[in-house]
């Protein structure tokens, strides 16, 4: 009996129940060569015996708290100047200490998104170049574990071994394994600030907007009906079938099926047959994707840990057939979600617009595809929302390929961005900011059968067409019929004059609006034109119903 109960604690304690121990703990955000935010208060957190009075220290400073009835506590350490010397953060209550060894304290950001953002330098173009070459021992990353949860969680468990869970750093036997977007842009951002960066990576593949966001939030967003009547659904079948004891029952009976019909396709020379059962798909729901799950099981464990700001890559996932229908509504809704979850309703978030994949078809099916709804609503998040950045990486893609490797320009963008709007950092011998944007779209006038595109004044100096060939404009009349166009700068002007012998009233003009976009446009620093339209007419997706119009 007294075995059982051990181990019923200790399970317990495994799972984050802080309160039903008294033994002190941290969350494993707190771990050996971590990275703390430099210049600002930093939150620190945990567990212990209850009503106890908690001691923390790091770097000089130190601050008391009390644990509530149940055991939880939470204090801020003063604001500390960045540093490249490892020091010790302890928390002592009573008999009990936890040092957690080699802390730095300089630039800490969170990354999230889906594969593109999730995708390692491993998988990166030139891997095989940078891997060996990162010798940034004070750049250093954490992969929070990948849980999704039904309801907010207040820790992640760290696996029994490999790198997951554990703070590392970007030295060639561990930089492998780090954010390729997070790290190109943790190295300018190091190079120019000249502090250690921290990166705490909540990624996921293959992630939709809505499980970023808490349910709380999505509960009253008409368009998420559906999805929560799919998951209510699921967890009732899920409840009356048997849960696990069921799910395994249903798998073993499936499994067994599908193997009697390969058997019997093997035997008669025809080809084994499809959808071999998932294991997965019979699980707990709430153990997967569904509406708020990886918000409550990612992001809430990290949550509020001071950060300066995050990156946000996702959107790939919202590109096909209705996923696009929430996208207007859960993409804000990420922002405020984690602005409210970090306690910063200034939290600066700097947002990768999608790339492209597979090939150009008829127009009709590049000028409707899921991507330009998107990277439109991607755009107009961007305009609407204070403290946002908005990073072009269609040009990064060489291919059809829905995971571009070409990492390096996408982060380096990024960090051009926080440079800039959050860091104020100017320009070389100017006092303008930092360039960061490629050409932003202003207006478009018509006349003499060409259109007349301008561009806000501050993003198009040194306006260009590389190599001085026009890929990517589309002009259309008022039959809404879509036709290549050619291009031309308009000298000093910041405007391009856009035409096609095809549409001799032009009424309308876009630029890169394809699901496999390319573009020419560029300004002086060589930074891409977001692509744009003059138009508000309907974009339907194919394999949808209904139109997408912006807000």
């Amino acid at each position: 009996m007294r075995l059982h109960l051990l181990t019923l604690a200790a399970c317990l304690l495994l799972a984050g129940i802080g309160s039903l121990s008294a033994a002190l703990r941290l969350p494993n955000v707190f771990g050996d060569h971590m990275v703390v935010q430099r210049d600002q208060e930093v939150n620190v957190w945990g567990w212990a015996e209850a009503g106890a009075e908690v001691k923390v220290s790091l770097g000089g400073g130190e601050v008391t708290a009390k644990a509530d009835g149940e055991g939880k506590w939470s204090c801020a350490l003063p604001a500390m100047e960045a540093s490249f010397e490892g020091a010790e953060l302890v928390v002592t209550s009573g008999s009990e200490t936890v040092t957690i060894k080699d802390v730095l304290v300089g630039e800490l950001w969170l990354c999230g998104g889906q594969s593109n953002m999730e995708w390692s330098l491993r998988g990166s173009l030139e891997a095989d170049l940078e891997i060996d070459s990162a010798h940034y021992p004070a750049i250093r990353f954490l992969r929070v574990p990948k849980v999704a949860a039904g309801s907010p969680q207040d820790d992640f468990q760290v696996p029994g071994r490999g790198h997951v869970g554990r703070w590392q750093k970007c030295i060639p036997e561990q930089a492998e394994n780090c954010t390729a977007v997070g790290y190109y842009f943790a190295l300018r951002l190091q190079r120019r600030l000249r502090v250690p960066v921290g990166l705490i990576d909540t990624s996921w593949g293959g992630t939709m907007a809505q499980v970023w966001v808490s349910e709380e939030t999505l509960r009253p967003m008409p368009v998420m009906k559906s999805y929560f009547d799919d998951y209510e659904k699921a967890l009732k079948e899920w409840d009356d079938g048997g849960r696990e004891e069921g799910g395994k029952k249903r798998f073993d009976a499936d499994l067994a099926a599908w193997d009697e019909k390969r058997k019997a396709a093997e035997a008669a020379g025809e080809r084994a047959p499809g959808g071999r059962p998932n294991w997965k798909n019979y699980t707990d729901p709430s153990t997967r994707a569904h509406p708020g799950g990886m918000y409550n099981g990612v992001l809430m464990p990290v949550a509020p840990f001071t950060v300066r700001g995050a990156l946000y890559y996702q959107g790939e996932n919202n590109s096909f057939e209705e996923s696009w229908k929430p996208f207007p509504k859960t993409l804000p809704a990420v922002i405020a979600d984690w602005r409210k979850a970090f306690d910063d309703d200034e939290l600066p978030v700097g947002l990768i617009q999608i790339a492209g994949w597979s090939t150009r078809r008829a127009m009709s099916y590049d000028q409707n595809h899921h991507t330009n709804v998107v990277r439109e609503v991607q755009f107009l998040t961007w305009q609407k929302t204070p403290m946002t950045g908005l990073v072009v990486s269609f040009d990064a893609n060489s291919d059809g390929n829905i995971h571009p490797k070409a990492k390096r320009p996408v982060g380096e963008r990024a960090a051009r961005w926080a440079l800039a709007e959050v860091y104020g950092i100017k320009g070389r011998g100017s006092e303008d900011p930092l360039v960061w944007r490629g050409p932003v779209y202003e207006s478009a006038s018509f006349a003499d059968g060409k259109a007349t595109v301008s561009f806000r004044e501050d993003t198009a100096a040194g306006l260009r067409l590389d190599k001085d060939v026009a890929l990517g404009f589309y002009v259309a009349g008022e039959d809404k019929e879509w036709h290549v166009a050619e291009a031309l700068v308009k000298g000093r002007e910041g405007q391009v004059e856009v035409w096609s012998e095809a549409v001799p009233e032009p009424v309308a003009v876009r630029y890169a609006i394809s699901n496999l976009p390319i573009g020419s446009l560029m300004n002086g620093a060589e930074l891409p034109a977001y692509p744009f339209r003059s138009d508000r007419w309907p974009i339907t997706p194919h394999r949808s119903t209904g139109s997408y119009l912006p807000e």
